[in-house]
C-alpha cells in the first residue's frame, strides 16, 4: 500500500538531509586535501627558495631543521646531515612519501612509520632534500573538517527538521479533512464541519477550495440516492401490476374448459415468462437497495421455501423425461429473508431444468446447505469459470435465456451472506450449493 502524504513527506526530508550530508562529507573532505596540498607547497617553496638564496651568499648556510622540516644536501654539506636512505634516487619535484621513524628513549622498538612530503630540488652538483613531516597538519587539518562537518550536518538537520515541521502542519489540514469525509454517510452526508468559516485556522487556499468542491460532490451524491430510492419505490410497484394483471388472466384462460390445447400451451409459456420476470425484477430491487437496508429478515423454515420452488418447477419437466428429487436432511430454520432465498434456489432450479434433457434433478437439504444437483450437459473449465459473469451464456443459441440466472443469484448470495459455489463436468451434470451457515 503506498504511504500517506505525511509519511512520503518525512521520507523525502530524511533523504535530502542523506544527500546533502554525502555532499557535504565529500565537499569538507576534498577542500581539506585541497588546503593541506596547497599550504604544504607553499611552505616547502618558501623555505627551498630561503635556502637556496642563503647558500648562495654564504656556502657554510646551515640546513632547515625544525620540528617538522629537515633538510639533506647531496653531497653532504654544512652539518653533515646524510641524506637518508629511503629519500636517495627521489628525482626532482615533489613526493609523498611513508617514512619510518627512529624510536625514542621509552618507546616501543617496533618500526613505525610517519607520511612525509619530499621536495627534491637540483642545483649545479649540489641536490636539495627537504622533508615536511605532514602529520600534524593533517591531524589539523582534520580536527578542523571534522568540526566543520558537524556544525554543517548539525544546521542541516535543524533545517530540515524545521521544514518538515513546517510541512507537516500545512498537511494537518489535508489528513483531518480526509478523516472527516471518510466517516461520512452517502445518504445523511454532514458537510456542516467542512463549510467555510469551519475549517482549521492552518487551512490554506487549497484546502477550502477542495473542501467546497467535496461539499458539492456531497449534495450530488445526495441527490443521486434519493432518486435510487424513489426508483426503487416506484419499479416494486409499477413493475409489479402488469405482471400481475398478466398472471390473472392466463389463470383465466387456463381454467377456461373451452381453450384449445395449443393456446392452452403459449398461455402456459406465458405463464413461466411471468414467473420469470418476477423472480427477475424481485432480485433486481433486492440488489438496488442500500447494503444496510436489505430484505425484510425474519426466521423462516428453509424447507417449506425449498419444497414451494420444486413444485413451481414441475411445469417445466413436464414434457422431458427428467425427474426431480427431493431430499430433506435436516433443513433448518435460518434468519433471513425467504424472498431472497426463493429467488436463489429459484433460478439454479431453472437454469437446471433448461440444461437437463435426461436424467433426474436432485434438491438436497441439510443443516447447513442447500445442493442442486442435475445429470445435464455440464460445463468444462471456461465455461464455469465464466458461469457467474452476467449476459454469459455457454448455449448462445437459445433466445430464451439471457445469461442473467447465475449472476443474480451469486450477488444476491453475495449481499445476504449464503454464498453460492457451482462443480461441473461435461457431460455428467452440475451442482450448485447454497451455503446457510459457515
Amino acid at each position: 500500500m503506498t504511504p500517506g502524504l505525511p509519511r512520503r513527506i518525512k521520507l523525502a526530508f530524511l533523504l535530502q538531509a542523506a544527500l546533502a550530508s554525502i555532499v557535504i562529507t565529500g565537499g569538507v573532505l576534498l577542500t581539506g586535501v585541497i588546503v593541506r596540498d596547497s599550504v604544504i607547497q607553499e611552505r616547502l617553496d618558501a623555505e627551498a627558495a630561503t635556502f637556496w638564496a642563503g647558500r648562495a651568499s654564504n656556502p657554510a648556510y646551515p640546513l632547515p631543521q625544525t620540528a617538522t622540516l629537515t633538510g639533506y644536501l647531496s653531497p653532504t654539506g654544512a652539518g653533515g646531515r646524510a641524506v637518508p636512505d629511503y629519500m636517495r634516487g627521489l628525482p626532482a619535484g615533489r613526493h609523498r612519501i611513508s617514512a619510518p621513524t627512529v624510536p625514542g628513549p621509552g618507546r616501543s622498538p617496533r618500526q613505525r612509520f610517519s607520511d612525509e612530503v619530499v621536495l627534491v630540488e637540483t642545483r649545479g652538483p649540489d641536490t636539495f632534500y627537504l622533508s615536511f613531516e605532514s602529520g600534524h597538519i593533517d591531524r589539523a587539518i582534520g580536527l578542523t573538517g571534522l568540526v566543520s562537518l558537524l556544525l554543517s550536518l548539525l544546521a542541516t538537520y535543524l533545517v530540515t527538521w524545521l521544514t518538515y515541521r513546517t510541512s507537516k502542519r500545512l498537511v494537518a489540514p489535508v489528513s483531518w479533512l480526509a478523516g472527516v469525509v471518510s466517516r461520512w454517510d452517502p445518504r445523511e452526508s454532514d458537510v456542516t464541519a467542512i463549510k467555510a468559516g469551519s475549517l482549521p485556522a492552518e487551512a490554506g487556499v487549497e484546502v477550502q477550495q477542495l473542501a467546497e468542491a467535496l461539499v458539492g460532490l456531497a449534495d450530488r451524491v445526495a441527490e443521486f440516492v434519493q432518486r435510487e430510492r424513489d426508483f426503487t419505490r416506484d419499479a416494486s410497484h409499477e413493475l409489479r401490476t402488469p405482471l400481475t394483471v398478466i398472471r390473472v388472466a392466463t389463470d383465466m384462460l387456463l381454467a377456461d374448459p373451452n381453450t384449445l390445447p395449443a393456446t392452452s400451451r403459449a398461455l402456459a409459456r406465458v405463464q413461466r415468462a411471468g414467473r420469470d420476470m418476477e423472480a427477475v425484477i424481485d432480485a433486481f430491487l433486492i440488489l438496488a437497495r442500500e447494503s444496510d437496508v436489505g430484505p425484510q429478515d425474519r426466521e423462516f423454515d428453509v424447507g417449506e421455501v425449498v419444497r414451494e420452488q420444486v413444485e413451481r418447477m414441475q411445469p417445466l419437466l413436464a414434457d422431458k423425461p427428467v425427474s426431480i428429487e427431493l431430499l430433506d436432511e435436516g433443513a433448518p430454520s435460518v434468519v433471513g429473508s425467504p424472498h431472497v432465498l426463493a429467488v436463489m434456489v429459484g433460478n439454479l432450479l431453472s437454469n437446471a431444468a433448461h440444461f437437463t434433457n435426461l436424467g433426474r434433478i436432485q434438491v438436497r437439504m441439510s443443516a447447513q446447505e442447500i445442493v442442486v444437483r442435475d445429470s445435464g450437459i455440464g460445463m468444462d473449465p471456461e465455461t464455469l469459470a465464466k458461469a457467474f459473469m452476467p449476459f454469459y451464456r455457454a448455449d448462445i443459441a437459445s433466445e430464451d435465456r439471457k445469461g442473467m440466472g447465475l449472476a443474480i443469484t451469486y450477488r444476491l448470495g453475495e449481499r445476504v451472506g449464503w454464498p453460492v459455489s457451482l462443480r461441473s463436468q461435461p457431460d455428467k451434470g452440475t451442482t450448485a450449493t447454497i451455503r446457510l451457515l459457515p
